[in-house]
């Protein structure tokens, strides 16, 4: 298997986790500060499954950290078996977590016209941004573990 840019053990993909990391506990904390945010049930999703890709990308960032340190390759099949599983349950989850949080959020706010506090509402809209953010790297992860379990 060959080393291209984000698979395990680069540096590249470090980055990549960590990035879904930072997104990720960034939309946990985002949302969690705002104090109504569970009066709906898509935004306790939405902390729900940023927690488990908060979860899922620091093992893997640290996994990817150990690697970089040893110098060894995380190529073997089963690992990236798993990783390609890992990443697509991630990623769907996510994506569902921010849309209907999205659809929540512009429901609440332009539609409902519920929203008395601006803080508040633009918590939800941050914690959206960066779900889908958070979703954007792992969708990347994902199709780049799919390739190189595809190239073995």
């Amino acid at each position: 298997m060959k080393d291209f840019a984000g698979t395990p053990g680069t540096i590249t993909g470090l980055l990549l986790r960590i990035a879904q990391f930072m997104f990720a506990a960034g939309a946990v904390a985002t949302m969690a500060s705002s104090s109504s945010f569970s009066r709906f049930t898509a935004f306790c999703y939405l902390i729900a499954s940023m927690g488990l890709q908060v979860i899922w990308s620091l093992s893997l960032a640290l996994m990817d950290a150990y690697a970089l340190a040893k110098k060894i390759v995380i190529h073997n099949h089963i690992l990236v078996s798993l990783f390609v599983i890992g990443d697509w349950v991630t990623a769907s989850l996510s994506l569902a977590a921010a849309s209907a949080s999205a659809g929540i959020t512009v429901l609440y706010i332009h539609d409902i016209r519920g929203c008395t506090i601006a803080a508040e509402c633009f918590k939800y809209q941050i914690a959206v941004a960066f779900a889908f953010l958070s979703w954007l790297t792992v969708f990347i992860s994902s199709l780049i573990m799919f390739w190189l379990l595809a190239a073995s």
